[in-house]
């Protein structure tokens, strides 16, 4: 199962400073709402930095990418979107799975012309409808396939790929390919495809990620996507905890709102005292309404606390990405990849910075 590697040192004794040194493709999963796609796109921006050459893969169709870079629908190629701090390149492609379907029969049937023919008739559609796990075999293949790819020199095509994935109630079984095949085929060309998905998908090369919110919901199903991960025998990543709001008030305030003993009258008092407010009956409404907010923003506050407890047990990985004011735009996914830079792509790896034993985590 893939880990971060540790910051002293790897095998070849070099000194390593991120958490994914040696993984080359980071799935991102997440449940709906989380913010996923953009997370997944400023990894893609972070991992480039530094004249690095990514590729940020899209599965489920939506045009995410496309909005996420303010970008025309993407065709099914592989182009350049964007450029990285320090002069690195994010290429995205959107996998389309009839085209795909069409590339995997001519790759191993040499029946391209004959596979066009089968789409116009419906055939292909059929049979990935009546297969979904034969559709989730073709689209992880092209990822794992640009895992593999080399130019002529024998380089990497890309140094990292970033998939973004189906939501976390069904990325293991999106993951678990060679399970979901094994009904489709035992031997020949689909079962040895499925295989060599499957050697990438559990290598040390892979790991997914988990976006979530402090909230109960997507983060009790975040740590059940891990436990099904593990279970399944796929590499679990990190946890990128998105849209993390400022505390903004010191603990003692919230630690008072939340048990309901925050002082109106004294708020009131501060805000006539400061002129921000004229009579007395609209300082009383004023401060009224700010204790009430105080006390409601305190509740989350002590919300957000035990969700982090929470995680914390599943001892992976945890990154913090800021609340956008002005919501996810372009310029936001060059801040939060920033964000992700300072804790993890480009900054002291994250067992180091908590003090976590790998060899206690890996048991």
């Amino acid at each position: 199962m893939s880990q971060p590697t540790s910051s002293r040192g790897g095998s070849n004794g070099e000194a390593r400073d991120t958490d994914w040194d040696g993984v080359r493709l980071h799935i991102m999963s997440g449940k709906g709402g989380t913010g996923k796609t953009t997370v997944a796109a400023a990894l893609a921006l972070a991992l480039a930095a530094g004249g690095r050459k990514v590729l940020l893969v899209e599965v489920e169709g939506r045009q995410g990418i496309a909005q996420a870079f303010d970008l025309p629908p993407l065709p099914y190629e592989e182009r350049k979107i964007a450029v990285a701090p320090g002069g690195g390149d994010v290429y995205a492609l959107a996998v389309d799975p009839e085209e795909a379907m069409l590339e995997y029969l001519d790759m191993f049937y040499g029946i391209r012309r004959m596979g066009k023919a089968l789409t116009r008739m419906g055939v292909v559609d059929f049979a990935t409808t009546i297969a979904p796990g034969l559709r989730d075999v073709l689209v992880t293949g092209k990822t794992s396939e640009a895992v593999r790819r080399r130019d002529k020199s024998g380089r990497r095509v890309y140094d990292a790929i970033v998939m973004d994935a189906p939501p976390t109630g069904r990325i293991a079984r999106f993951l678990n390919v060679t399970q979901e095949v094994a009904g489709l085929a035992r031997v020949g060309p689909i079962k040895n495809h499925a295989d060599l998905v499957r050697g990438v998908l559990t290598s040390p090369e892979t790991a997914v990620h988990f976006v979530t919110l402090l909230e109960e919901m997507p983060v009790q199903e975040t740590l059940d996507g891990i436990d099904e991960l593990r279970t399944t025998g796929l590499p679990v990543g990190g946890v990128f905890v998105n849209m993390v709001r400022p505390a903004g008030l010191p603990g003692s305030v919230l630690e008072a709102a939340a048990r309901g003993r925050f002082d109106s009258a004294e708020l009131a008092l501060g805000l006539k005292t400061a002129g921000l407010t004229d009579a007395t009956a609209d300082t009383t409404a004023v401060a009224e309404a700010l204790a009430r907010e105080v006390t409601e923003h305190a509740l989350r506050t002590e919300l957000e606390k035990r969700e982090r407890v929470a995680l914390e047990e599943a001892g992976v990985p945890r990154y913090d990405l800021p609340l956008l004011p002005d919501g996810a735009d372009l310029a936001g996914l060059y801040e939060l990849a920033d964000a992700l830079r300072a804790q993890a792509v480009a900054g002291t790896a994250w067992h180091e910075r908590c003090g976590v034993n790998f060899d206690r985590v890996r048991g």
